[in-house]
Parts: C-alpha cells; sequence; structure tokens
C-alpha cells in the first residue's frame, strides 16, 4: 500500500498571478443584470399634450431570439385539450340528438308517405340524393393595416409644383420635336390646356395660394408665432436695469447665399414688411446684388426678390409712398423700384450716359426739397459727393449739393492755395427731423460734418471724436439738437450738434456695424458688432453700461440692425451678418420703458410700499400715486423729451 502514501506535486503555470493572502480571501461579487445592451436609451417621443418633444425613460429589454407564426397546436398543450374537449361534447351533443328523431321519426315517416309531393323529383329513386350541407369553418390570418396620416407642409408643396414644371417642360420639348405637320395640333391642345388651367395661373388662385402657404408656415412655426404675440420674460421683475432678447424667425434665402447683408429697413405702412440688401463689404468679392422684401407672415421665403448687376449697399422706403424703394448700388448707381408690380427692373436707374456716382453709394435718403413737387431724394458716396436726384417723368435728374472738402490746410509756400487736395470719402448721412435744411456726413477719416442745403462748399461744423471710418450717424426723433453714431474705432458717441466734443462715449471691444434709435424712448438705442453681439443701452437706466449685451451668433459678423417702427405695437427688431442670414429679436419688458410707463411702475411701488407700511385695515387695492400731482400729466412725447433734457444737463453741468 506504499502508492497511495506517494507525494502529490503541483505545476504552477507561468502566467498565474500571485496574489497575498488578504486578496485571495477577498471575495468578488458580480452582479448579472437581464438587460439589453442593444436596447435604445435616448428615445425621445412627442407629447401632442404639452406639444413639445419628450425624453421617455421605459425602454423595452426584451430580445426575442426565434419566432415562428402557425395554424397547428400541440396536442399535450392546453388550447389543445380544449378544442379536443369542446369537438367531444358537440359530436355527443348530435349523436343524442340523432338518436331521439330516429325513435320518434318511425310513424311519422309512414304517415308522411301518403302525403308525397308528386312533383318533388328529388326523392325518385332515379336522381342522385343530395349531399348534406355540411359546415365549413376556414381560420385566415386578418389583412395587414397601416395607419397614414401626412401634413401639407411648405416642402411637399414645392416639390409638387417643381414635378409640375418639370412635367411641362416635357411635354413643351415633345412639341418642339414634332413635325410642322403635327404642330398645329400641338398648339390646339396647349389652347385648350391653358383654357383648362386657367383657373389655377389666374390672379385670384395666387393670392389663396399665397394666404394658404402663410396658414402653412403659421403652423410650421407656431410656437415661435405664440413666443411673438404672448411672451413676456418674467425674470424682468427681479432684476432691475437688465433685459433679454428672444430669438424669434430667422430669415435666409439659398440664392443669396455667400453675400452679406448690407442694408435693412422696415416699411412705413406695413409693420411686418422690411426689405434686405445683399452685397459684398469685400473689395475682391464682388458680383450681383439681391433685393429682398421678407413679411413676418411667412419666414420661409421672401414675398418679391430682384437681382442687381451689382451689390446693394443701402435701402430706404418713402415715408408717405409704401411701394417705392429707393436702392444704392456698389458700382455708384441708384435705382428706385415699385414694389406693387413686382417687375423684374427698377423704374428709375442711373446710369453713366445720365449720371451716376464713381464710387459705392453707401446711402441714401427721400427728402422734399423747397417747391419741388416731384419725387425726390439724396444720396452719398466715396467719392466726395452727396448727390440730389430728382424722380422726372422719363429719367432721374441730379445735381451736386455739397462736394466733402477735406478739412486741410494749404502747405507751406503756398500763397495762392492753388495746391488741389482730394474729397473726403462719404460713408453716411442722416438729415435733422426737426430743421429740414440740416444734415451730417460721417466720412472715411472718422469726422462727421454738419452741412446746410444752403451751402455746398462749406461745413457748418466739424466733429472729431473717431478715428476711423464712421459707419452711421442718427438725429434723435426727440430731441433737436443730440444725434448718435459708431464707428469702426469701436465705439459709439452721443454729441450735442452745439458742442464740439462728445457728450457719452461707449466702447464696445469690436467693430461696431450699425446703431439705431428706439422709436418708444428717447433715451435708448441698440447697436450690433462683429463679435455677433447686440448691445441695448438705456442712458435712463444705466448711462455707463448696457442693459442688455447677448450673443445672437456664433461665427459671423452682424452688419445692419433696425428697430420696428411700430415701437411698442411690435418691439421687434432685426440684425442682418455677413452669411446672408437676417435674424429677428423680442425686447423683454426691461428693455421697452417709456417715461410713462417707468412713472406707473415707480407710483405703483411707491403706493404698495406705503399700504404695506401702513397699520390701518386694507379695504382694497391701493391707488396709484401721481409724482407731481399739482401740475398737469404732460403727453407721452413731452415727457421722454424732458427725460433725455435731464441726462443732458446732467452731463453739462458734471466737471
Amino acid at each position: 500500500m506504499a502508492y497511495l502514501d506517494a507525494a502529490v506535486e503541483y505545476v504552477k503555470p507561468p502566467e498565474q498571478l500571485e496574489l497575498s493572502e488578504t486578496e485571495l480571501k477577498e471575495e468578488l461579487t458580480k452582479v448579472l443584470r437581464a438587460d439589453n445592451p442593444t436596447a435604445p436609451h435616448n428615445i425621445v417621443r412627442f407629447s401632442h399634450k404639452e406639444k413639445v418633444f419628450k425624453s421617455d425613460a421605459s425602454v423595452d429589454q426584451t430580445i426575442l431570439h426565434y419566432q415562428q407564426e402557425g395554424l397547428l397546436l400541440h396536442p399535450k398543450s392546453d388550447e389543445a385539450i380544449k378544442q379536443k374537449d369542446l369537438m367531444d361534447e358537440a359530436r355527443d351533443a348530435a349523436n343524442k340528438e340523432a338518436e331521439k328523431r330516429k325513435a320518434a321519426g318511425k310513424e311519422e315517416d309512414e304517415d308522411a308517405r301518403g302525403l308525397r309531393n308528386q312533383f318533388n323529383f328529388t326523392e325518385r329513386n332515379s336522381q342522385t340524393l343530395n349531399q348534406a350541407i355540411k359546415q365549413k369553418d376556414t381560420m385566415t390570418e386578418p389583412p395587414p393595416s397601416v395607419e397614414y396620416s401626412a401634413q401639407a407642409t411648405q416642402w411637399e408643396m414645392f416639390d409638387d409644383y417643381m414635378t409640375d414644371q418639370e412635367r411641362k417642360r416635357e411635354l413643351a420639348e415633345k412639341h418642339q420635336k414634332k413635325g410642322k405637320g403635327k404642330e398645329e395640333k400641338a398648339a390646339d391642345k396647349e389652347d385648350k390646356k391653358g383654357q383648362e388651367t386657367g383657373v389655377i395661373q389666374s390672379s385670384e388662385m395666387a393670392h389663396a395660394a399665397k394666404i394658404l402657404e402663410r396658414m402653412v408656415n403659421l403652423n410650421t412655426y407656431e410656437d415661435i408665432a405664440q413666443d411673438f404675440k404672448f411672451w413676456e420674460d418674467a425674470s424682468d421683475q427681479f432684476r432691475e436695469g437688465e433685459g433679454t432678447l428672444l430669438p424669434l424667425w430667422k430669415f435666409y434665402n439659398e440664392k443669396a447665399k455667400g453675400k452679406h447683408v448690407t442694408a435693412v429697413g422696415w416699411n412705413p405702412q406695413y409693420p411686418d414688411l422690411f426689405a434686405v440688401g445683399y452685397g459684398s463689404y469685400e473689395f475682391m468679392k464682388q458680383g450681383s446684388g439681391m433685393l429682398c422684401l421678407y413679411s413676418l407672415k411667412n419666414p420661409s421665403y421672401p414675398e418679391y426678390t430682384w437681382t442687381t448687376l451689382s451689390g446693394v449697399m443701402c435701402v430706404d422706403w418713402h415715408p408717405t409712398e409704401p411701394a417705392l424703394l429707393c436702392v444704392g448700388l456698389y458700382d455708384g448707381s441708384v435705382c428706385v423700384y415699385e414694389t406693387r408690380s413686382a417687375a423684374a427692373n427698377p423704374i428709375y436707374q442711373s446710369k453713366a450716359t445720365t449720371g451716376k456716382h464713381t464710387d459705392p453709394v453707401w446711402e441714401v435718403s427721400w427728402q422734399q426739397e423747397g417747391l419741388v413737387k416731384d419725387l425726390s431724394f439724396f444720396s452719398v458716396s466715396s467719392d466726395g459727393r452727396v448727390t440730389f436726384w430728382i424722380l422726372s417723368k422719363s429719367e432721374l435728374e441730379y445735381s451736386d449739393r455739397m462736394r466733402l472738402q477735406l478739412p486741410e490746410s494749404p502747405a507751406e509756400g503756398d500763397v495762392d492755395g492753388s495746391t488741389l487736395f482730394g474729397l473726403a470719402g462719404g460713408c453716411c448721412f442722416d438729415f435733422s427731423p426737426h430743421s429740414s435744411h440740416l444734415f451730417l456726413v460721417g466720412t472715411e477719416e472718422g469726422k462727421i460734418h454738419k452741412c446746410s442745403k444752403a451751402y455746398n462748399t462749406e461745413y457748418l461744423e466739424t466733429y472729431e471724436g473717431h478715428t476711423m471710418a464712421v459707419y452711421t450717424v442718427r438725429w434723435s426723433e426727440f430731441n433737436e439738437k443730440v444725434f448718435i453714431s459708431c464707428s469702426a474705432d469701436w465705439s459709439i458717441k452721443l454729441w450735442d450738434h452745439e458742442r464740439k466734443e462728445a457728450l457719452f462715449s461707449f466702447d464696445l471691444d469690436n467693430q461696431v456695424g450699425d446703431v439705431a434709435w428706439a422709436p418708444w424712448s428717447s433715451t435708448t438705442f441698440a447697436a450690433c458688432t462683429a463679435d455677433g453681439k447686440v448691445h441695448v443701452y438705456d442712458l435712463n437706466e444705466n448711462p455707463h453700461e448696457p442693459v442688455c449685451e447677448q450673443k445672437v451668433v456664433r461665427k459671423a459678423k452682424l452688419t445692419k440692425i433696425a428697430f420696428n417702427l411700430r415701437g411698442q405695437e411690435a418691439p421687434v427688431i432685426i440684425v442682418g451678418d455677413d452669411h446672408s442670414c437676417v435674424s429677428s429679436l423680442k425686447l423683454s419688458p426691461n428693455l421697452r420703458w417709456t417715461a410713462v410707463t417707468k412713472a406707473e411702475a415707480d407710483a405703483k411701488a411707491k403706493a404698495e410700499a406705503e399700504a404695506a407700511a401702513s397699520s390701518g385695515p386694507r379695504r382694497g387695492a391701493p391707488k396709484p400715486i401721481q409724482a407731481d400731482s399739482d401740475e398737469p400729466q404732460k403727453p407721452p412725447r413731452e415727457q421722454e423729451i424732458e427725460k433725455l433734457d435731464k441726462i443732458i444737463a446732467t452731463v453739462l453741468k458734471s466737471p
């Protein structure tokens, strides 16, 4: 039995881990879960109740490896046994019923034989017996059913329209390939077809289709439309002196891809309609331009589109004739469009033979000149000319009203002043709404000149506050002395035209593309910068910092900005960028303060504070306390004028 006590030798693999006693005694717990590793975890479903897409946390973890549908049943299954029992019961009941009839049917058959119907040939021996009708049941699979639902969207309408146009083009090519003998027949068919489709091509159908398109767009952008009508930022009541901008629709035309938005302007009569000019600010990337009219009722596609041979640099609506639109081009031409006709060409356009600018036209403005009854406008260009244009019966007539001389002294030794100097490049101008003869001109040298229509060679005053090109200059609608300007030197300045120094100066840390006054407040204005931000200032709230500074676009430069002319009725601004896109933004309540609303809010807060501090019983809501109740209430415009005058007086008194 010696072999039973042989030594046992353990062979240790070379790759075996060497663990300590503590590590060997450690227990590792593994949990096996029945989750499906391939099941999606980010399912999003549409909630019809809340009208938003919501994430669904419930995920089906079942994995089906094999499935087969058939009609056979296993004989030992519960369903097969149940069916077999039912068949046996039915067979036993049938047998019992047959035995009862057989036992009681002998006497009845003998009596019935004497009453045999002689016309019933089925009982004669010459006829075969009719087989008993058997009940036959068939079980089949139900036919497949599919639920289908769709919406009439704008892209489906566009695809159907393009398909119809393609069909018409192919039909026209077929008719052209046919012989001369068949041309008359084809013409007759086309005439008949034209008569049949006359309703489709009529103006009434076009008007109905436009209404239908706007209804479809209203459904498509329902959330934005609801925000446009009802959104008010509730957080404004908890933060004083700050506001926000809510992005609404974006207006983009695929045909204008690669162009810059160089001009925007709201129509003075229709608050939903605005014009957008497309061009390029880069000298080496010049090409054709485009002019589009957009409406807030149809943000998907422009109402009208015109193509120009040169880039559009500026636009201006006529204040009393809302169908006339004046346009300045990069090649120095000016033209006038009649938007009601939607014709491809302008009704007036300057040419080299009839006179035009030699450099880009940066701004145009409709103005009535003296006793001239014809429509007229002014234009300013980089060639140093401020030109007056009259719309005569046949063509545009022009005359130079100001040549922008460089304010430099003659060189030493030039006694008679015969040295020739070039002209200053005009970048922008604006006419005073209070004095029809005064206007301001901003130049590429960074100077702003105050001019008069009565003098065509001399400046009334020159303001030297900017160091680079002045892009925009705008008079205040409430104060006849105040105007604002912005420049490529990253600054915005507020001026009193009776003083050579600026009243306020704001550094925005980036190139300022445009600035605009708010139509409802004398102290509110907005500016856009090259870093994609919109800055809104209210001097009555904070004369040093913006009340709103918000990023609108990420990888684009903002070029133009404009407030809606209806003011408080439509507190919307539009901004254009260098990626051919126009964004619309709604201002929050804190950005829409006026002198009246501010006084009412202060009076209400004062009344609530007094009511809370009083110890007596409160029998009703406190009545607003009017400031300076002994004096008569001033109109809103006078209050706005007084509000701006107080701020200016404060600045002038300060050392």
